[in-house]
């Protein structure tokens, strides 16, 4: 059941008409907002009598309010100069009322957790925590979740030691969020994550822990496994390019890199490789693979996906086009 104040406010904005309410509004916060609309939703019928009673108890409470001063602000600035002077008093007034302007970061309340990560993970720690701290305590926790094992280590140490913050550098800072929230309308809808994200993840990480977290996936979810799977493009992929494609590739691979990534391949892929060169090349190419000795897996995998780097790079610059299921093919 929803607490009886709640309730009661709730009562009352539904009984003060629409245009008054959205005033209202605006002076609450994202979670007051949200409480109170959740409130109101729930509310289909109100008897008459509680009605009656809710605003009979706003008005006494209203008539019972008395503003001090017309502009506190004002007040304190000229209460704080009389009493200290106004070299003193300066940077007493500016920490006092340092809080007053925070569009920009108040602005973050109102985003979800994963848009506000995306928004401030490449910023400085410090910058960082200077932002969580003006955010409720559970949002910054579900933003911080999302950050990287050492920032969410590094902010949580400077939040911990953050004794305050500069009223300029807090002005700068909201002026700049300010700025970022405006030309991020379209922020929440943005493409972000998904299976081909997944997917080219995966692809540069080593054969065993790929393997691995394919198969996790496939034990929750094989479609979901099967469907990164069709996006991934692994060395072994390579054997799939047409020759046209195959000997561009090997124009920009540097010789020894080739020989430690092919310890790896299979056989085909290998004369794939042979077939594609001149005799001479892949004789020596045949030559230098029988003489190497034992190559560390980690070297094999390293250089691999060091030769997938320069397929992605070939494919973005249009000399290749990858293929996959529902794809064009290689041309």
């Amino acid at each position: 059941m929803a607490d009886e104040g709640l309730t009661n406010a709730a009562i009352l904005l539904m009984s003060i008409g629409e245009e008054e309410a959205a005033e209202v509004f605006k002076y609450l916060t994202p979670k007051e907002v949200q409480a109170l609309g959740e409130t109101m939703a729930k509310l289909k019928v109100v008897d008459s009598a509680k009605v009656e009673s809710v605003l009979t108890t706003f008005q006494a409470v209203a008539d019972a309010q008395h503003s001090l001063v017309s502009d506190t602000d004002e007040y304190v600035r000229n209460v704080l100069n009389k009493a200290l002077g106004n070299e003193k008093a300066g940077f007493l007034i500016d920490r006092i009322l340092q809080g007053k302007d925070v569009s920009g970061i108040e602005g973050l309340k109102w985003l979800d957790p994963t848009t506000v990560a995306e928004l401030i993970r490449n910023e400085h720690p410090q910058i960082i925590a200077s932002i969580l701290v003006h955010l409720e305590h559970d949002q910054a926790a579900s933003i911080l979740a999302l950050m990287t094992e050492r920032t969410r280590n590094d902010t949580i140490l400077r939040i911990a030691t953050l004794d305050g913050i500069q009223p300029t550098a807090l002005k700068e800072l909201n002026e700049v969020l300010a700025k970022v929230l405006a030309g991020s309308e379209n922020l929440k809808k943005s493409k972000l994550g998904g299976i081909k994200t997944a997917a080219e993840i995966l692809n540069f990480m080593g054969a065993s822990v790929e393997t691995a977290t394919v198969d996790s996936i496939r034990e929750y979810d094989p479609d979901l496994a099967q469907k990164i799977m069709d996006e991934m493009f692994t060395f072994d992929n390579v054997n799939d390019l047409d020759d046209k494609a195959m000997q561009l590739l090997l124009r920009e691979v540097q010789s020894e890199s080739l020989i430690v990534a092919l310890k790896g391949a299979d056989v085909a892929l290998r004369e794939k490789v042979f077939k594609n060169m001149s005799q001479r090349a892949a004789e020596t190419l045949r030559e230098d693979l029988e003489s190497k000795g034992p190559v560390r897996v980690s070297e094999v995998e390293a250089e691999q996906k060091e030769i997938l780097k320069i397929v992605r790079r070939l494919a973005e610059e249009g000399q290749i086009a990858l293929g996959g299921k529902g794809e064009e093919s290689f041309v």
